[in-house]
C-alpha cells in the first residue's frame, strides 16, 4: 500500500482545479456578453464556427499533452525516477514545437477548408498562431500536474481568461470600428476575429506565467536530478517513441470525445446551406443560440474536467505500483463528489434556464429561443460530467483503446440521428435536433464507459448514495427555486435579486436533504473544496451531529450525559482542530517539495 501523503490528496487538488475552471467560465461568461453586445448574435455565429474548428486541431496538436505529459512523468516519479521524468519533458517539448508548428500553417493556410462560412475565415486565421503556443503552455502545465500539484495550472488558467476578456472587448471594439462603413456581415466578421485576438493574448500571457513558475522550481528540479543516481537513463529514442504510443490514443479519444460540437456544427451549416439554401448570415445567428446554452452549460462540467486531470497522476501512480484497492477508491469517491455537484446544476440550469440567460446572454432577438435550448441541454451536463471522468480512468489504467472505441460509436450514432432528424423532419424545429444531437452522444458515451469501467476494473459504484439521493434532493431543490424565483419576480420584478435568492434557497434546501438523508459523509465533505467550513456550518446548524452524538445515538443512551459538557466540548474542538489542520496542511501544498 503506498505512503499516503498529504499531495495525494487528488480531491482537494480536483477541487482547486475545478474552482480555477467554473472561475474561468464565469469570466468567460461575464465578458461574453459585452463581447455579443459588439458583434451581435451573427458575429458570435462566425465566432464560435472559428472557434470550434480552432478547437479541434488545439485537440489534435496539443490539448492532449498536459494529461499525456502528466500520466507518463507521474509514472516516473512513483519510483522516483526524477532524471527520467524532466528527460520526458525535454522531449515532450520538442514534440510540441514540431507538431504545434504545423498545426499553426494548417490553421493559416487551410481555414477556408475547416469552416463553411466564408466570413468565419479570417477569425479562424487569427486564432492559428495560438496552437503553437498553446502547445508549450501544456507541456509546462502536465508536468506540474504529474507532481499532483494543480495550483499553477488553475492560476495560470484564471491569469489567462482575464486577458482573454479585456483584450477580446477591446480588440473586438475597435475591429468593428475599422469597418463601420461596410455592411453588418463584414462587421460581424471582424468582429469576431477581434475576440479571437483575445484568446492568442490570454494564450500569450498563460505561457509567460508558467515559464516563471518553472524558473522558481527549477534549482528543486535540478537538485532531484542530481541526486537520482540509482537509474538508469531511458535513451531519447525511446522516451519519443513512448510519448508518441501514449499521446496518440490520448488525441484520438480526447479528438473524437470533442469532435461532436465540430460536427455538428458543421452538419447544420452543410444542410441548412446546402440542402435548405438558408443564408448564411441566418444560420450563423441560429449557431449563436445554441453556443450560448453551450456556454452555460460547461460551467459544472469544469468540475469534471478537473476531477479527471486530477484523476490520472494518482490513478496511474497506484496502478503502475499494483495497488488496485486504491485506484477503486479513488474511482468511488470521484465518481459521488461529481455527482453530488453535477446533477443539482444540471436541474437548477434547467428550470431557471430563462433567467440565467436573461443575466447573461439578455439580447432580446434571441433570449426565448436560447433558453429553451439552455433547458433542453441541461440534463447533458450530468453525463458529459460522469463521461468525462470515466474516459480519464480508462486512460489512467492503461485502457487507451477503450475511449476511443466508446467515443467513435456515439459520434457516429449521434451523428447518423442527427442528419436524419435534419432531412427527413420539419425544419423549424432544426435547432431543437441539433440540441438532441448533442444530448443523445453526452448519454451513449457515458453508457459505454461505465460499462467499460465496471469490466476492466471489477468495479461497481454505490447507487443510492451517489445517484438516488442527489436526484431527489435536486428535485426537490429544483421546485423550490422555481417556487421561490417566480413569486419573488412577480412582487418586485427585478431578475437578478430574484434569481440569487431562488440560488441561495436551493443550495440551501439541497445542502440540508443530502447531509441529512446521510448521502455525503463527513470525511467526504471535508475533502470538498472549502469542506472544513461546510462541516462548521453543518455543525453549528444541527444538521450533522459529531462523531460522539451519533455513537450515542447509535447505542440507545439515556438523555443524561455521562461526560461533563466541559469535556464534551473540548472533544469537539480536538476533533475541529485535527480536520482543520489536516485541510490547511494540503491547502499550503502548492508549490513543489524537496
Amino acid at each position: 500500500m503506498p505512503n499516503k501523503k498529504k499531495k495525494d490528496s487528488f480531491i482537494l487538488q480536483a477541487g482547486i482545479l475545478a474552482f480555477a475552471g467554473i472561475i474561468v467560465r464565469i469570466i468567460g461568461l461575464l465578458y461574453n456578453r459585452p463581447l455579443v453586445d459588439i458583434i451581435g448574435d451573427e458575429g458570435n455565429g462566425y465566432y464560435n464556427s472559428a472557434y470550434y474548428a480552432y478547437s479541434i486541431v488545439l485537440l489534435i496538436s496539443s490539448y492532449s499533452i498536459p494529461s499525456a505529459v502528466s500520466k507518463v512523468i507521474a509514472q516516473r516519479l512513483a519510483t522516483k525516477e526524477y532524471r527520467n521524468a524532466h528527460r520526458i519533458f525535454c522531449c515532450a517539448f520538442i514534440y510540441v514545437l514540431v507538431v504545434g508548428g504545423i498545426a499553426s500553417l494548417f490553421v493559416f493556410f487551410g481555414a477556408g477548408l475547416l469552416v463553411k462560412m466564408d466570413s468565419a475565415v479570417l477569425p479562424l486565421r487569427v486564432l492559428a498562431p495560438t496552437i503553437f503556443f498553446s502547445g508549450i503552455l501544456g507541456v509546462l502545465r502536465g508536468y506540474f500536474q504529474a507532481h499532483k500539484t494543480m495550483v499553477q495550472t488553475s492560476v495560470s488558467q484564471i491569469v489567462e481568461q482575464l486577458v482573454n476578456a479585456g483584450v477580446s472587448i477591446g480588440m473586438a471594439y475597435v475591429m468593428v470600428g475599422m469597418v463601420a462603413d461596410q455592411d453588418a456581415t463584414t462587421q460581424a466578421s471582424y468582429g469576431a476575429a477581434g475576440g479571437t485576438i483575445g484568446t492568442g493574448a490570454g494564450v500569450l500571457v498563460g505561457l509567460l506565467f508558467m515559464l516563471g513558475v518553472y524558473a522558481l522550481n527549477r534549482k528543486t528540479i535540478r537538485r532531484r536530478i542530481e541526486r537520482d543516481t540509482t537509474h538508469v537513463d531511458e535513451s531519447y529514442g525511446d522516451i519519443f517513441k513512448m510519448i508518441l504510443m501514449v499521446v496518440t490514443p490520448f488525441i484520438l479519444s480526447t479528438g473524437i470525445y470533442n469532435i461532436n460540437n465540430f460536427l455538428d456544427n458543421t452538419i447544420y451549416q452543410q444542410i441548412m446551406m446546402g440542402v435548405r439554401k438558408v443564408e448564411e448570415a441566418v444560420v450563423s445567428t441560429d449557431l449563436s443560440a445554441v453556443a450560448k446554452g453551450t456556454k452555460i452549460s460547461n460551467i459544472p462540467i469544469a468540475l469534471a474536467s478537473a476531477m479527471a486531470t486530477a484523476l490520472i497522476p494518482g490513478i496511474s501512480s497506484d496502478f503502475a505500483q499494483g495497488y488496485i484497492g486504491g485506484v477503486k477508491k479513488k474511482v468511488a469517491k470521484s465518481v459521488k463528489v461529481t455527482m453530488l455537484i453535477s446533477i443539482p446544476c444540471a436541474v437548477g440550469i434547467g428550470v431557471l434556464s430563462r433567467p440565467v440567460m436573461m443575466v447573461i446572454f439578455p439580447q432580446p432577438a434571441s433570449l426565448e429561443i436560447s433558453s429553451i435550448l439552455l433547458s433542453c441541454m441541461a440534463v447533458s451536463i450530468i453525463f458529459y460530467a460522469l463521461s468525462t471522468l470515466t474516459q480519464a480512468i480508462l486512460q489512467s489504467i492503461g485502457k487507451m483503446n477503450t475511449p476511443i472505441i466508446n467515443a467513435s460509436l456515439a459520434v457516429v450514432i449521434h451523428a447518423v440521428v442527427m442528419v436524419l432528424m435534419m432531412l427527413f423532419m420539419d425544419q423549424k424545429y432544426s435547432l431543437y435536433y441539433y440540441v438532441a444531437a448533442t444530448v443523445l452522444y453526452s448519454f451513449i458515451l457515458c453508457v459505454l464507459n461505465q460499462i467499460s469501467v465496471h469490466r476492466h476494473l471489477h468495479y461497481s459504484q454505490e447507487i443510492y448514495k451517489t445517484f438516488v439521493c442527489p436526484v431527489l434532493a435536486s428535485a426537490l431543490m429544483g421546485a423550490t427555486a422555481f417556487g421561490v424565483y417566480y413569486g419573488l419576480y412577480s412582487i418586485c420584478k427585478i431578475n437578478i435579486l430574484a434569481l440569487a435568492a431562488a440560488i441561495a434557497v436551493g443550495a440551501a434546501v439541497y445542502f440540508v436533504l443530502i447531509i441529512r438523508w446521510r448521502a455525503v459523509s463527513e470525511e467526504e465533505l471535508c475533502s470538498m473544496p472549502k469542506g472544513y467550513m461546510l462541516l462548521r456550518i453543518a455543525r453549528k446548524t444541527g444538521i450533522m451531529k459529531t462523531k460522539e452524538e451519533n455513537r450515542t445515538v447509535s447505542k440507545k443512551k439515556p438523555a443524561k450525559k455521562t461526560t461533563s459538557p466541559k469535556s464534551s466540548k473540548k472533544q469537539n474542538e480536538i476533533e475541529n482542530k485535527n480536520i482543520k489542520i489536516q485541510i490547511d496542511e494540503m491547502d499550503d501544498d502548492y508549490w513543489l517539495d524537496e
